[in-house]
């Protein structure tokens, strides 16, 4: 996909600004096809062939990689602190890039990771990183509030997500990301001196800079499960399809 101008041209000073003009279509195409495809293709329970009969459901078989990448040097540390949850020595590591203002990111994190956290992460099976990809200001937004949020990261994150249609495209983003802040802890002044940070965005841009030129990230969500490389949001089943035979 063709990647949005506005993260290459964008100046810290006028960040807060910007918020309030940035196009809705802009910020509904930060996904990828891949995404789309992704759930097209979910797998869906077979018909019952005899009515009085309930229906089994068909066998989901793991999405195919799409490339693979060093591990080693995809955990090399950043511009930014990991953001993690889980133990470091689980047998199965995930890595995913998101937008914040990614619908297909937030399908995932609604619909699919909620049960990845109980069934893998929480039992110690697998440990979930995690990485900014934002493709626009609002999703740059997003990432510096909820980096901000210090220990509330993740609890930031999954509120954005969550409440992702009232603050994407609409007629102001500041005004809309400020009342959620607020909700948050935030004060005016916490907010405005959060997006202001000058290191914060230009430690977020690095990291979507480092997972474009080293590991060719270019559409999100981009999931990487032990050094295996998955485009487009995937349903629990994929997911658990993919991680099982790693345990």
């Amino acid at each position: 996909m063709t990647r949005s101008p506005f993260s290459k041209s964008l100046s810290r000073r006028n960040l807060l600004s910007s918020l309030a003009a940035v196009p809705a279509v802009v910020l509904l195409a930060a996904c990828s096809d891949s995404g789309e495809k992704a759930e097209a293709e979910v797998v869906k329970p077979a018909a019952p062939a005899d009515p009085a009969k309930p229906a089994t459901p068909a066998a989901v078989q793991a999405p195919e990689a799409q490339g693979t990448v060093d591990m080693a040097a995809l955990l090399k540390p950043g511009a930014l602190p990991e953001q993690q949850l889980g133990k470091d020595d689980a047998k199965v590591t995930i890595v995913e890039y998101a937008s914040m203002t990614c619908p297909h990111c937030a399908n995932f994190a609604e619909t699919t990771f909620p049960e990845l956290k109980t069934k893998y992460i929480d039992t110690g099976k697998a440990r979930f990183i995690l990485r900014e990809f934002p493709f626009d200001p609002s999703s740059e937004a997003g990432f510096m509030l909820a980096r901000c949020a210090k220990d509330n990261y993740f609890p930031m994150v999954d509120v954005l997500f969550k409440q992702q249609r009232s603050w994407v495209g609409g007629n102001n983003t500041k005004d809309a990301l400020l009342q959620i802040s607020k909700l948050a802890g935030f004060t005016q002044e916490s907010f405005e001196a959060c997006l202001t940070d000058q290191k914060l965005l230009d430690d977020v841009r690095s990291v979507q800079k480092r997972g474009a030129d080293e590991f060719k990230v270019d559409s999100t969500p981009t999931f990487f499960i032990n050094g295996k490389t998955y485009r487009g949001a995937m349903s629990i089943e994929e997911m658990s399809a993919i991680i099982d035979p790693l345990l």
